[in-house]
């Protein structure tokens, strides 16, 4: 069974058919994506890794009770169930999420360039925490519209699809974080070049 020649919807047909090498196929196919869209939610591989296999625990306890009916649309109702296990996350620990820097998780990973000057790489470094604190001060629902699609290269449509709400709206709700983010630079006079 190669890879890519089967469509999601043909593998989770043949897992609840009892092949169990099309699951492991499926999770392969996504992991990468699922995996990244925990871990920019929760920079903590440990517990990021927790939630991934939590995620894929739930997957398959509802594929083995036949109530799965996504029809074609696998990876945006893992996401779902991803993004649900994170609130929970959040829910039980009573806190929302510290983006820390760690090495695999940097939200200026391009500026970390051996070219650059110590001088520059102290100034990137500072530009790096600015506007970690400035994403920080947004609405949590602008906050993770913004996460996904500038960290997570997701498209307008996989994040409406995730978050559950209308493309309309998580437009909308990116809008409003860029204006945010606008005013709050204005307002702290932060210079977010070097």
């Amino acid at each position: 069974m190669a890879n890519n020649q089967f469509t999601d919807a043909y593998l989770v047909q043949e897992y609840v058919s009892g092949n169990e090498k099309a699951l492991e196929l499926l999770i392969k196919r996504h992991e990468s994506k699922i995996f990244g869209f925990i871990y920019s939610k929760i920079p903590d591989r440990d517990v990021a890794n927790d939630i991934f296999q939590d995620t894929f625990i739930k997957v398959i306890r509802t594929l083995k009770s036949t109530s799965y009916n996504e029809e074609g649309k696998f990876l945006p109702w893992v996401m779902r169930i991803a993004h649900n296990l994170i609130i929970d996350h959040f829910r039980k620990n009573k806190k929302m999420p510290l983006y820390r820097e760690t090495e695999e998780f940097s939200i200026f990973s391009i500026m970390s360039d051996d070219s650059l000057t110590v001088e520059n790489q102290l100034i990137a470094a500072q530009v790096e925490i600015d506007l970690r604190r400035i994403i920080h001060e947004l609405p949590d629902d602008q906050k993770e519209v913004l996460m996904m699609r500038m960290y997570q290269d997701m498209s307008f449509k996989e994040i409406s699809e995730i978050t559950g709400v209308s493309i309309n709206t998580a437009l909308g709700r990116m809008r409003y974080a860029l204006l945010n983010l606008r005013k709050v630079i204005d307002k702290h006079q932060i210079i977010l070049t070097n």
